[in-house]
């Protein structure tokens, strides 16, 4: 999904970014309202991130802005309150056009959707809530949030390694050794927010209580949460059991990043809340990166070597192919002999899973060449089919002994991600329309 145009709406003398994604015409509005730091550009970065606000966007035109304080809306001041904040939303929709919406609060904007809710309730049609709380710190007749010492410590530890990826098994413990998903949280911290505003959100964070709104608010509340170490799960529960119409759903997993993790479970029940149908499971194609590997010369390196050698050597090809797969999490979908077909959920692990196969591959005696393509492709049980597998077939063939060459929507997706590219040139792919430019990883 191409992005929007990022635009500014102006909450009194506050300029806040905002971008909306989809069409009027699904005769829906949502509007997304992020966690303590944001930024509308670099979220496009993500592929996961990428996929949900492409999913949100297909059954409701969403609306996806940054608070002011980070991202690309104004910075500097004093720390906003949340009657401020509300303002913000308001300005929003006022300056996108959206009389009324449902409401999406991810962590510290779940407590904001729902003062908005209660205040203006002739503006929410219905409320999503991810990650989320009525009140984040411990008190009196209140047991189920963070111990304040326990905040204090993660908050210093925060602002110390702030816009670094450290720390991410915090945030994300199912997704801590992605590497791709840290460099992308280390970029997007950096991008939101300084290390020392950062340290004030979480502190301001802490003084949000919304406990007594709570019976304030009409409108149905779908409550999300997963088993996780950020906020406990029993207070999302005390938050849905004092809402006068929610509906709780513990998710699977322990992540509290909204885009890590299996972002389709979340996304299933918040499409039903706002379309009243629950999606199919689309089980039958799938987004993929797909990646062709070879050895060069396989042939001419037979008959130098010998039966015996060859087969000594290729058994270490496979060793070597199958041992970078499971550490870079793709698939093997099939051994061609010489070479391998495999798949990826993230195109940046797939090309580290290629270049780490082609720089070990000269040890063994051996060259290898791979070819990787990201598109949709058809599920054929374990094999995978359809035009995105042959084009990457069709790039291998392109690629040079000790070369990774991937087409231009693999380098269109990990923009941002510090990878060097060389450019290859347009090339007529037999069997695949039109031209198209390759390029080799650098």
């Amino acid at each position: 999904m191409a992005a929007s145009e990022i635009r500014y709406a102006k909450s009194g003398s506050t300029y806040v970014a905002y971008e909306v994604l989809g069409d009027a015409r699904t005769g829906r509005d949502l509007v997304l309202v992020p966690g303590f730091v944001s930024h509308v550009e670099a979220a496009h970065e993500l592929p996961a991130l990428e996929h949900a606000l492409r999913r949100l966007s297909s059954f409701a035109r969403t609306a996806i802005f940054d608070k002011r304080g980070t991202g690309l809306s104004d910075r500097g001041g004093p720390l906003p309150t949340l009657e401020e904040r509300m303002d913000d939303i308001r300005a929003v929709m006022d300056a996108a056009g959206i009389e009324r919406a449902s409401l999406f609060g991810i962590s510290e904007g779940g407590p904001l959707t729902l003062l908005f809710a209660a205040t203006y309730p002739e503006r929410v049609e219905s409320i999503a809530v991810f990650g989320t709380w009525a009140r984040l710190v411990r008190a009196d007749g209140y047991p189920y949030g963070v111990d304040p010492d326990e905040l204090r410590s993660f908050t210093e530890f925060v602002e110390a390694n702030w816009g670094t990826g450290r720390g991410l098994g915090a945030w994300a413990p199912d997704s801590a050794a992605d590497d791709e998903l840290r460099r992308f949280w280390a970029r997007y911290q950096r991008l939101s927010a300084t290390p020392a505003d950062a340290r004030a959100m979480l502190e301001a964070a802490a003084e949000i209580d919304v406990r007594d709104v709570l019976p304030s608010v009409s409108a149905p509340v779908l409550v999300l949460h997963r088993d996780e170490r950020i906020f406990p799960i029993e207070g999302a529960r005390y938050l849905a059991e004092r809402l006068p119409n929610a509906r709780f759903v513990e998710l699977a997993g322990h992540d509290h990043l909204f885009f890590a993790g299996d972002v389709d479970e979340p996304l299933d029940h918040i499409q039903e809340l706002v379309t009243g149908t629950r999606p199919e499971p689309a089980v039958d194609r799938v987004l993929a990166t797909v990646l062709f590997t070879d050895i060069v010369r396989s042939t001419e390196r037979l008959a130098e070597l010998g039966d015996a050698e060859w087969v000594r050597v290729l058994d270490a090809h496979d060793a070597l192919v199958r041992r970078e797969l499971a550490r870079f999490r793709g698939r093997e979908v099939k051994h061609t002999g010489d070479g391998f077909v495999a798949s990826f959920d993230g195109p940046i692990r797939a090309l580290r899973c290629a270049q780490a196969i082609v720089a070990a591959a000269p040890a063994l005696g051996i060259e290898v060449r791979a070819g990787l393509h990201t598109g949709e492709c058809e599920l054929r049980g374990d094999d995978l089919g359809g035009v995105a597998v042959h084009l990457a077939a069709r790039v291998a063939e392109r690629s040079a002994a000790g070369e990774v060459l991937v087409s231009r929507t693999v380098t269109d997706l990990v923009a941002g991600s510090g990878i060097g590219f060389a450019d290859r040139g347009e090339h007529d792919l037999k069997g695949i329309p039109g031209s198209w430019r390759l390029y080799a990883v650098q």
